[in-house]
């Protein structure tokens, strides 16, 4: 029930697998005889400079992958130096996260059931010391996730026979998730502390009246996240975004919508040369960032492969797949001929149709 949770996407689940198609279609031209024996993964996003090109995208109720999920991320943020991006459906509270992992730590904000509620959220973020805040807007209404619905999987979470037998099988992650406490969403709270989260609830609020009022508010930087056309890109730009996150959100919303790597050229091509830009949807390995930086994107996101990693093999499996990003990133940069990050462009996209 939880790996469908985590690797399930919208409708026939077109929109996902499109997504990584699109990556496998994507070609890099090697470079040979430079000196590439000293290579710098540094890359710097929103006047934060970070170790590594990639960060942690924000995904909700993470802690039901394995317990403490949400501090294993974190505990990575710190000792890789990445942003950990803390959603607002989150299995951990903004304040924990923001003890977790200081100034790494970023703040995303789903619209609540209302402006004041959601507003609420925005106060205890930057109480707790955030900077830099993160507005899904890609999440009008929540769609249709048909493995999810197969599994009876929703909150407030009900019990059936179904998912008795599936955790009865599975008894280490249930005997462990028992012993740590079931996870539940820790942000969305009524004023007397109850959790008032609606997996299912409309947050078309998150609109462009919206938008302007949070960007008053906040004196932080402030990300848009979920922008996939170039006329959104330029009216958020315009209207005083930071930073605009291009992401289909991994194929969970529209299934038939286009490959979130395709679009991020044309995006780059609608906002200022200079205007940062992050990406996710589709990344699955050290490459795939690579193809995203030479794209247009100035930082990338991870999301499924990390969830999975713990999963597997909580904290351990963790780092091991962040080590792998690593050397990964760094073994395609020796073969392209770079030394570092800042050198990437596209002309290092094998163009087919020179060959036609």
């Amino acid at each position: 029930m939880v790996y469908d949770f985590i690797e399930g996407a919208a409708g026939r689940e077109v929109g996902v697998s499109r997504n990584e198609a699109a990556f496998d279609n994507i070609m890099l031209q090697p470079r040979v005889m430079e000196n590439v024996s000293q290579r710098s993964l540094t890359a710097s996003i929103l006047d934060q400079s970070f170790n590594v090109p990639f960060g942690v995208a924000p995904m909700g109720m993470c802690n039901l992958a394995c317990p403490n999920a949400d501090r294993f991320l974190a505990e990575m943020a710190n000792k890789f130096n990445f942003p950990i991006c803390l959603s607002s459906a989150a299995s951990s509270s903004i304040e924990d996260m923001a003890k977790w992992a200081g100034h790494r730590a970023w703040f995303q904000l789903y619209f609540s059931s209302s402006e004041e509620a959601s507003m609420s959220m925005v106060d205890r973020a930057l109480k707790a010391g955030f900077e830099t805040l993160v507005l899904t807007v890609d999440v009008p209404q929540v769609s249709r996730r048909v493995r999810d619905l197969r599994n009876g999987f929703n909150l407030p979470f009900k019990m059936t026979p179904r998912a008795f037998w599936d955790f009865a099988t599975h008894p280490r992650w249930s005997l462990g998730t028992l012993t740590a406490g079931a996870p539940s969403p820790k942000n969305f709270v009524d004023k007397d502390g109850n959790s008032k989260f609606n997996r299912s609830g409309n947050r078309a609020g998150a609109n462009w009246d919206f938008f302007q009022l949070l960007r008053k508010k906040w004196p932080g930087k402030l990300i848009v996240k979920g922008v996939t056309s170039t006329e959104d890109a330029q009216r958020v730009q315009s209207l005083g975004a930071d930073a605009i996150y291009v992401s289909n959100h991994g194929g969970r919303q529209l299934d038939s919508v286009p490959p979130a790597i395709r679009l991020l050229p044309l995006i780059r091509s609608a906002v200022s040369s200079d205007f940062p830009l992050l990406f996710d949807s589709g990344v699955r390995n050290g490459e795939d960032v690579i193809k995203a930086l030479a794209l247009g994107a100035d930082f990338v996101m991870l999301g499924r492969p990390a969830l999975l990693a713990l999963g597997a093999e909580g904290v351990t499996g963790l780092n091991a797949l962040l080590k792998c990003f690593t050397e990964d990133i760094s073994v395609v940069l020796a073969q392209l001929g770079m030394t570092s990050i800042s050198d990437l462009k596209k002309n290092v996209i094998f163009d087919v149709t020179a060959t036609r």
